[in-house]
């Protein structure tokens, strides 16, 4: 029996965000993309633009599971027939054979993340070491790219702050927060997997002590946090509004990605009722960041 299997769909660009969430609402453990030519969504050289015309979203499932059963979901979500292949995944390709492709990435002036396996720069500064495990978060898509390079700019507002890094994955945006200068991280995600992820690459990074995996059921200290980011689905994002305008202090930044620039407006549209100014927003390669503060 296979450890793992790989459900790829063939859609064009926008339908990428639907196809990816019903991958996820179905029990995907990871949601990749790669091209028609089989090429990899890594870090995009500048002037490149790798939202293709026709992506491939890949959910990863257990070997167990029945697929039919989430193409049904994935047609339903589309309202169509979607073009499909599976294949069988054994475990060591996905944990690890990934850093064969993924050297170390700059992001900012002086913050790197360097996959396991792999050696910083001798001029590296501030370095995230990760290994993803079952969780998504590499810094090799736009959205978790557009993440680091804010939190790169904004080295002396993390000093001491209070930090949540909503729907974390890997832990990617948590522990580069910490190493950063925060004092406290919060954790958030709705997956286990994601959870187990980030403790060990935080212990990995040292920065254990300061990063605090949870599920969104519990509770933050009655503090509140001075800057959340969220690297998940515009969907989502606009049902977490309040939650998240509940988290964060007065004056409070919220950092908003995983959303496409036709998104954004409506985005914004729900913070702006829920109390958030847009102070900047940031496009690469088709996706968006907004900043938001909290008024």
């Amino acid at each position: 029996m296979n450890d793992w299997q790989q459900l790829c769909i063939h859609v064009p660009a926008e339908a990428v965000e639907v196809v990816s969430e019903a991958l996820e609402n179905a029990g995907a453990l990871s949601v990749t993309y790669q091209d028609g030519a089989d090429q990899p969504l890594f870090e995009p050289a500048p002037g490149e633009t790798p939202l293709w015309r026709e992506t491939r979203v890949i959910g990863l499932f257990p070997g167990t599971d029945d697929l039919r059963a989430v193409i049904h979901a994935v047609e339903q979500a589309l309202g169509r027939p979607v073009s499909w292949e599976t294949r069988p995944l054994a475990e060591r390709d996905w944990t690890l054979a990934w850093t064969e492709h993924v050297h170390p990435m700059r992001f900012g002036d002086d913050l790197w993340v360097v996959p396991e396996g792999r050696q910083p720069p001798a001029e590296a500064g501030t370095v995230v070491h990760l290994t993803p495990g079952l969780a998504f978060g590499t810094g090799t898509h736009p959205t978790t790219a557009l993440c680091l390079e804010w939190l790169a700019r904004h080295r002396e507002r993390l000093r001491g702050a209070r930090v949540v890094d909503y729907g974390c994955g890997s832990g990617i945006l948590a522990i580069a927060a910490a190493l950063l200068g925060a004092e406290r991280v919060w954790a958030i995600d709705i997956d286990p997997q994601a959870l187990t992820a980030t403790a060990a690459n935080a212990e990995a990074n040292h920065v254990g002590d300061r990063i605090h995996p949870q599920p969104p059921s519990t509770p933050l200290s009655d503090e509140g946090a001075h800057i959340l980011l969220a690297n998940i689905l515009a969907n989502p994002l606009m049902e977490l509004a309040p939650r998240i305008a509940a988290l964060l202090t007065p004056k409070g930044d919220a950092i908003l990605s995983g959303l496409l620039a036709s998104q954004a407006e409506e985005v914004g549209e729900i913070y702006r009722a829920h109390g958030f100014a847009i102070v900047d927003r940031e496009i690469q390669e088709g996706w968006v960041r907004l900043d938001l503060r909290r008024e």
